[in-house]
Order: C-alpha cells, then structure tokens, then sequence
C-alpha cells in the first residue's frame, strides 16, 4: 500500500510504533480515534476498491459502498499503525504471516486491489524504493549459493506437493485455455525447443536448470546433447537420479556449478528462470559467459519474470522468500546481450500464461496446506500463501511480465521467415503431442 500526505504526517507524529515506541491501544478514546483515522485514510487510498478495514474493537472502514469482496482484520493497532509510510508492504506480510492481520473473503481481489489502487503512492515510496536497491542481497558466487539455498533447497519433497509431474518451476505454456498443468508445461518445454530451432546432435548448455526438466526432453525430443548447471544441491541430487532412470546419461549432465563457471562451446543457451536471480550489476558477467560459450552460428533464449518500468521487488517477498531477486525491463536486459553484439530475433510475453501458472500451483500449494503446515509451521504457509496469491496478482494486473527473447550471433543468418515453425501442427503432433502421451 502507498501512503498519502495526512498519513506520512500522522506518521511523524510518533504515534505509530517506531523504534519499540508501543503504539496507543485501539480500546482507547484516543488509541481508536487514530485507529478510525488511519483506516479512512486506508480506504480513501484503495479508490472504489470492494474492501473493507476491520478495526481491533470490531468497527468496519469500508472503501466502497459496494459489497466487500474481502475484510482486512487488525487483531491488534500495532498491525494497522504499521501500514503507515513506504514500509507499508513488508509489515503487512509480516502482520499477516504473524496472524495479526486476518484476510476474510478473497485474498486475490484484495491484492488486485491494492495493486491497482490509485492513491497508494508518495514520495516516501521512492525513497524507500532506492534504499531497497541499495540494500539488495546481491548475486555474487557466495551470495547467490545463499540466496538459492533460502528457496530452492527446502526440500524437494514440499515442491513436489504442488508442482506439475515434470517439477517445472517456471511459466507455462497454455496451448489450449483448458488445458491442464502438465500439458502446459510440457506445452512450454517444446515451445522453447522450436524457438531455439533444436536439431540432433547439436550441443545446449543450460544455466540454471531447477529439476532438469527441459534438459532431459530436449534430450529426448531433439535428440540434442546438454549440459545443465544449477546451485541448488537438492535440485541437482533429484535432477541426477531421474537421470539414471531415464537412462540419458550420454546426452545430458548436471553440473552443481554457477553459471559464471560454464566452459565450452555450444550451438544454443538456454536461461529459464535464472535472470531474476542473477541482478542488474552482474548482467556483464552474464554477457561474458554468453559470449565465450556461444558458436558463431549460435542462438539462445532467456525466459524471465520482467517489469515494464525499474521497480525493485516486492520487501516481503525478497525478505522472506525470494532474497536477491529482480524482474528487469526489457531495456535492462538488453544489458545482457548489447555487449556481446547478440541479434534479438523475437520478443513475446507470456504474462496470462504464468497468472494462470500461479493459479494452478496457488490451489495446489492450498489443498496440501495442512502437510506443508506440519512440514514447516503455520506461519510458512500464510508466507507462501501471500506470496503465491500476490504473484497471482502480479501478473494478473500488470505489474509483472514474463518475457522470453530469442537472440543470435549478429551475422547470423540462420534465421526463420516466419513463426510458422512454432505452430504447425505436424510438428507439434510429433513433439508436444508426443511427450504429452
């Protein structure tokens, strides 16, 4: 949420806790007086929103006179009085992963609302923004182990409670708008490979390969060689024995190495899912690895959650779940491949598609949440929750992209007429069709 002139002004006041300053009882003539005022402000901010504010002593702030689709409930004014000022964002999730903030109704309208709220902005806002990109855990070698190791290393077994079978942890591919998940992501999988214009016996090199998915069907499929980095052990100890299942040890290996450390020379490179982690400051290294590894015939893609203004990631969410992350602009990056004279061939963006994603793993992650509970604790499911239902958000409202950008060696000509190699149908009955059987 984003403050107004009269809340960064009650703000100042000391009213609200600050530094351990305990913020006055909301029971109290005065305590609920400031309680009421602030709410107002609230709901003056969030426009027409269908949301309403319930204050600790029961009383309701609508912003609409319409029906709520959702009650916001402050079982405390510390958890209120927190969402005064640019910090507004954090203390919410941490008011609501405490129980202290309570969602009646639906918790998605709630977030598109906010997302969309008009008058949830101030030059506070600004300020904290560039202090967070100030104080972003950065991707280095040891920090990006760290970073990785917060996420992906919470055990396979909680991921695979409400991921596709193939454990894909990136956009899918809806071809249809009632297909399933796994059809999606299988969908995905052989949209990528005809982007990159796969053939037999030609070489890929992957960076940050989660569960190894995409390596092995392009193994599969395309008949292609690959080598698969990735940080995060427990990816890559799963990713390893589904391997020697599949008996393709010849055509795929997975390298527990960061990218900075790729060596050889590939005809594609593949990045799906890994620029968020990689930050704008080591985008020259990236460059770098793309240049030394790429043939002078060769062609690759990055597939990536993206902006379509510089705006850092949610707090909460690079706080308690995603440490290091960032979604660029297009503009940004192209800071990966203008350095190393690479082509851009295509541009698309597959923002419904990764919404309709989120839902699918939010219902999921939601009818195992007593499991996950007794995994972790409760506090970890209302993280994850907010989380999951606030990328729904995300990228249901515009405030996230998904974009994959095909690119080139600049004198190559190996370049289609047009994008007919991506749906032809024959071609798709042979491959996607195929995988899905």
């Amino acid at each position: 949420m984003k403050a107004d002139r009269s809340l960064l002004s009650l703000s100042s006041s000391g009213s609200a806790t600050r530094g351990g300053v305990a913020a006055p009882a909301a029971s109290s003539g005065l305590g609920a007086a400031l309680a009421r005022a602030v709410a107002r402000q609230l709901a003056t901010a969030l426009g027409d929103a269908p949301v309403s504010l319930v204050l600790p002593n029961g009383e309701e702030v609508p912003a609409s006179t319409r029906p709520p689709a959702a009650r916001v409930v402050f079982r405390d004014s510390r958890a209120l009085f927190g969402l005064i000022g640019p910090w507004r964002e954090l203390r919410f999730g941490e008011a609501y992963a405490a129980g202290r903030i309570e969602i009646e109704g639906d918790l998605l309208a709630l977030l598109e609302a906010t997302y969309l709220a008009p008058g949830l902005s101030g030059p506070f806002d600004r300020l904290a923004a560039r202090w967070r990109a100030l104080t972003r855990r950065r991707n280095s070698l040891r920090g990006s182990r760290a970073n990785v190791h917060h996420h992906y290393d919470l055990g396979n077994e909680f991921y695979e409670l409400w991921l596709d079978r193939e454990m894909v942890y990136t956009c899918a591919y809806f071809p249809t708008v009632d297909a399933s998940l796994e059809e999606a992501q299988l969908a995905k999988m052989e949209h990528v490979c005809r982007k990159l214009r796969l053939r037999p016996g030609e070489t890929v090199v992957e960076a940050g390969c989660g569960w190894g998915s995409l390596a092995l069907y392009m193994a599969r499929h395309y008949g292609v060689h690959v080598r698969a980095f990735n940080i995060s052990h427990e990816q890559i100890a799963w990713a390893r024995e589904r391997l020697a299942k599949e008996g393709l040890a010849d055509r795929v290996e997975f390298v527990e190495d960061d990218y900075r450390n790729v060596s050889g020379r590939y005809d594609a490179f593949a990045s799906i899912g890994m620029l968020e982690h990689v930050g704008p400051e080591h985008y020259g290294e990236l460059a770098r690895v793309i240049d030394r590894t790429l043939a002078s015939h060769g062609r690759g893609l990055l597939h990536f959650i993206g902006r379509d203004r510089p705006l850092e990631f949610s707090p909460f969410v690079e706080r308690h779940v995603f440490p290091g992350a960032y979604a660029p602009t297009l503009r940004q990056a192209a800071d990966v491949l203008e350095p190393a004279q690479l082509s851009v061939l295509d541009v698309e963006n597959l923002r419904p598609h990764y919404a309709r994603t989120l839902e699918h793993w939010l219902a999921r992650f939601e009818s195992h949440r007593e499991e996950v509970a007794r995994r972790f604790d409760e506090r970890f499911v209302r993280i994850w929750r907010l989380y999951l239902a606030g990328s729904v958000a995300g990228f249901r409202t515009g405030s996230l992209q998904l974009f994959q950008v095909l690119f080139a060696r600049e004198r190559s000509n190996a370049v289609p007429w047009t994008r007919d190699h991506l749906y032809t149908r024959p071609h798709r009955e042979a491959g996607w069709s195929a995988a899905t059987s």
